[in-house]
């Protein structure tokens, strides 16, 4: 992605929640078989290509205050590092992010006012936000992670190369 934005100065790159599971909707067995295989025929051989150090987590958390932490964060101008935080926690050290307590270390980790974030999502200040952001994706057709979104009117969803991502671009603009 940070190719493409620096390859066109007119793209603008911003992460949007999106729960794959929300309430209430069934969590999966993080040890079911779909899972196991999905991750070993799919994530694991693309992350390795990648150069992305990804384990199969052990936990399959609700992702909704970890969506209000990353906006939290944006609120206080630090949402790429706290996103990259949440990610490299969950995908590296199978940390549960659905935990308010690991939410609040992610942020002391990188300096940041872990009380400030405690009240957050204490108060749900930023649940709004995270609601707001799903129903965009609801319009826009988005199921699953990750997609791609130009302009608000078109999408791409899962791991896709630069190239694609380009030619949504160029298809939007015209």
């Amino acid at each position: 992605m940070h190719q493409l934005v620096e390859s066109d100065p007119d793209v603008e790159l911003i992460w949007r929640a999106f729960e794959l599971r929300p309430e209430p909707v069934p969590m999966i067995d993080p040890n079911s078989d779909y899972l196991r295989r999905v991750w070993s025929d799919s994530v694991a051989p693309l992350a390795e290509r990648l150069g992305v150090t990804m384990r199969f987590p052990p936990v399959k958390p609700r992702t909704l205050l970890a969506h209000e932490a990353a906006h939290w964060a944006r609120a206080h101008g630090r949402f790429e590092d706290y996103h990259n935080q949440i990610f490299r926690a969950f995908f590296e050290r199978g940390a549960d992010i659905g935990d308010a307590e690991v939410l609040m270390a992610l942020a002391h980790e990188l300096g940041l006012d872990s009380d400030s974030l405690r009240q957050a999502l204490t108060n749900h200040e930023f649940a709004v936000s995270v609601l707001a952001d799903e129903r965009e994706a609801a319009r826009l057709g988005v199921s699953g992670v990750p997609a791609f979104v130009a302009n608000r009117q078109a999408a791409l969803s899962g791991v896709q190369p630069v190239e694609n991502l380009k030619q949504l671009i160029e298809t939007v603009r015209r």
